[in-house]
């Protein structure tokens, strides 16, 4: 696993041992980012189920002005933590460590950007984005992507958010609301 482009393009990250972490594959992150293009650089950026924090790297070595990796797994985020120092960025990261979307209720900042990557078996998508919403985690104008199987289908609406595009990359889709 790399990063695609930006300020640490071809960085190799660290990756898990076994298969308890599925990261988003690079493939996906460069389509995603892509995507995103210009939204990217200044954002306050959430990566929640973070694994080894490669999408908000990606996003910190693309320009965003700082990242927040969230995950319930110790593991995940020790990885997530050595590939922010691998790349020099750890002033520009914050780890947190909570389930998710329960957690998410403690006080956060506002964000740009949010990128979820649950398991494909997470139950509660649609809690998931009201939670976003009912706790002000999303600045005016803000994008919520949440990766899933392209098996998984999304509401068109929930709460405030409507999805705006739908792509689907192999087995996986994104999915991204405003």
């Amino acid at each position: 696993m790399r990063i695609i482009a930006g300020d640490f393009k071809g960085r190799r990250l660290f990756t898990p041992r076994n298969r308890d972490i599925r990261p988003t594959s690079d493939r996906v992150r460069e389509s995603l980012f892509s995507i995103l293009g210009e939204r990217v650089r200044n954002a306050q950026f959430l990566d929640l189920f973070c694994g080894v924090g490669a999408c908000g790297i990606e996003a910190l070595s693309r320009g965003a002005a700082h990242a927040t990796f969230v995950d319930a797994s110790r593991e995940a985020l020790d990885l997530a933590r050595r590939n922010l120092a691998l790349c020099g960025v750890e002033i520009n990261g914050m780890l947190i460590q909570a389930h998710i979307p329960e957690d998410l209720r403690q006080p956060m900042p506002p964000f740009h950007l949010v990128f979820a990557d649950p398991p494909y078996t997470f139950p509660a998508y649609e809690a998931l984005l009201e939670v976003l919403v009912k706790n002000r985690l999303l600045l005016p104008d803000a994008r919520v992507i949440i990766e899933t199987s392209r098996f998984r289908s999304l509401p068109d609406q929930v709460s405030s958010l409507c999805k705006i595009d739908h792509r689907v990359y192999g087995d996986t889709a994104l999915s991204f609301f405003s």
